[in-house]
């Protein structure tokens, strides 16, 4: 089944957390935040203005995405936890690094 959300409503998947801490100790599942990153799946058309003309979404399906911790609305679809949210409960877009760029 395919899913297109409509106006400005964004489809995210969760990317998972680091099982581990950078000392090396491993977390148990219990212990763990969701995380607030996630990468972009299917975005709408984008929303109106007053006069109805239609302003277009600033992410793009592919952009790993910052969002806050009780943002959007958690679905399963074809097995899969998604999570629907409007395009202003996304906090920004994160970015490669220049030096990761050069790597790739």
């Amino acid at each position: 089944m395919k899913f297109r959300p409509l106006h400005d409503r964004v489809v995210v998947k969760r990317i998972d957390a680091e099982e581990k801490t950078a000392g090396g100790i491993i977390i148990p599942d219990s212990a763990k935040e969701k995380p607030s990153q996630g990468e972009v799946i299917a975005i709408g058309p984008g929303g109106r203005d007053e006069s109805g003309k239609l302003i277009p979404i600033d992410v793009q399906v592919g952009d790993r995405v910052l969002f806050g911790k009780w943002s959007g609305t958690e679905v399963k679809i074809d097995g899969q936890d998604l999570l629907i949210m409007k395009e202003s409960d996304i906090m920004g877009v994160l970015e490669a690094s220049a030096s990761k760029k050069k790597a790739a």
